[in-house]
């Protein structure tokens, strides 16, 4: 079964970006000359991906913005001849069939998944994490649909990590089945390191069947309350098994100040408008620094 629908949880308050995250949506802190947000809706459409829900809260409406029409720029673009630029911004609009629903409550990642359920209705669907921009050759979406076709079962997309990232992210209990694909039939979120089962961390890319709705339904609160995915997975994992993918791109975390950064510098290098000034400014300020210059 083909995967059209894709889920973006985006209703986190950013307070990891403090104090620009009191205003300006994560989600929409710009990785050059596009919003994170953009990055992911791409790499969804890229997938074969046709609907997309974003889940926001109360202060994203900027989001909603962004994919919208502006009649404002259009009309001032057409003015000044500027139609190439027109076609970038209606294409942001028109790239697939994107809608919006709020988190009243900030009560975790498999709380705001759940409110899908509707949007989703009987099918198979991707999420993408709202934090984790996968720069990448081949979707990461993509690789996820192509191992649940083969399978048919829900997909993770995982890297392997250092023992002290496991213990931020969660480990899963899995056996390699070939081309990095792997079985798995366990989870742990945040585990202490005595319950570390392997390596292979879920990074910021699952592809779901729909009894995750039912098993979220059931799922407990975990710390501070909050409905954790990762717990449902497991539950999912424990009773009909799951599959799990080493993707291949580089993963950037854009609720974290450091990783925001390198995902800029990543981009920038990599622009057409921007990569030559930005690679010399690169050398010449490394130069500067190894002469002793500070500010």
């Amino acid at each position: 079964m083909k995967i059209r629908k894709a889920v973006i949880p985006a209703a986190g308050l950013g307070t990891r970006m403090l104090p620009i995250s009191k205003s300006v949506p994560k989600e929409m802190l710009a990785i050059v000359d596009k919003p994170a947000v953009q990055y992911l809706v791409e790499e969804a459409v890229n997938s074969g991906i046709t609907d997309i829900l974003i889940i926001s809260n109360r202060g994203k409406q900027s989001l909603e913005n962004h994919f919208d029409y502006n009649p404002e720029y259009a009309e001032s673009l057409i003015r000044a001849g500027r139609e190439k630029e027109l076609e970038v911004l209606n294409s942001v609009t028109e790239m697939a069939k994107v809608s919006f629903i709020r988190q009243n409550n900030a009560r975790g990642l498999g709380h705001a998944v759940s409110l899908a359920k509707s949007f989703v209705g009987n099918e198979p669907f991707a999420v993408l994490y709202g934090d984790d921009i996968i720069f990448s050759e081949v979707p990461v979406v993509k690789q996820l649909t192509d191992v649940f076709e083969s399978y048919g079962k829900s997909v993770a997309g995982v890297k392997h990590v250092d023992e002290d990232s496991i213990c931020r992210y969660c480990s899963l209990k899995a056996e390699e089945v070939g081309g990095g694909v792997y079985y798995c039939t366990d989870m742990i979120e945040k585990p202490r390191r005595e319950q570390i089962f392997s390596d292979l961390a879920i990074l910021g890319r699952v592809v779901l069947t729909p009894e995750i709705f039912d098993i979220l339904a059931r799922t407990a609160p975990g710390a501070k309350g909050e409905i954790q995915l990762t717990d449902a997975m497991a539950a999912l994992a424990r009773s009909t098994g799951m599959y799990a993918k080493v993707f291949d791109g580089e993963r950037f975390d854009v609720g974290n100040k450091l990783s925001y950064i390198e995902a800029n510098v990543y981009m920038g290098l990599r622009h057409p408008e921007t990569k030559d000034g930005f690679r010399q400014f690169i050398l010449d300020t490394a130069r500067e620094i190894e002469n002793g210059k500070t500010f």
